[in-house]
């Protein structure tokens, strides 16, 4: 029997980042679960947020974990400006609750918080 592991989340850039970040995620839609991507129809203001929610099986996790540790890179437009920012829930069947923080430039896999307990499966 399969196990399932529910990933949510988003990740917040610029609209240069927002070109690239698509080009990553359109060059890795063959798999199965690419189509939980969310954009902005009509982005405004200076942030974009990208989400995706998705329910994957177990052995396909590191598919979005790999997309998204080549997302986390993308360089800030310049010195000034921030880095790809973000934020997934992910909750394993079996092993429960762990976020992914995209910050500083990498994927950092920390322990979920008991705050958002309620979320899990």
């Amino acid at each position: 029997m399969a196990v399932y592991v529910s990933i949510r989340g988003w990740v917040e850039c610029d609209s240069d980042q927002l070109e690239a970040l698509k080009g990553i995620i359109f060059r890795n839609s063959d798999n199965a679960y690419s189509g939980g991507w969310g954009f902005p129809a009509k982005p405004f203001n200076w942030t974009s947020y990208v989400f995706y929610g998705g329910d994957l099986q177990e052995v396909d996790v590191s598919w979005l974990r790999d997309l998204l540790s080549e997302i986390a890179a993308l360089p800030p437009r310049d010195e000034e400006e921030s880095r790809v920012l973000g934020l997934f829930l992910v909750t394993h069947e079996v092993e429960g609750l762990t976020e992914w923080q995209i910050r500083d430039g990498g994927l950092c896999e920390v322990p979920g918080s008991e705050r958002n307990a309620y979320l899990g499966v």
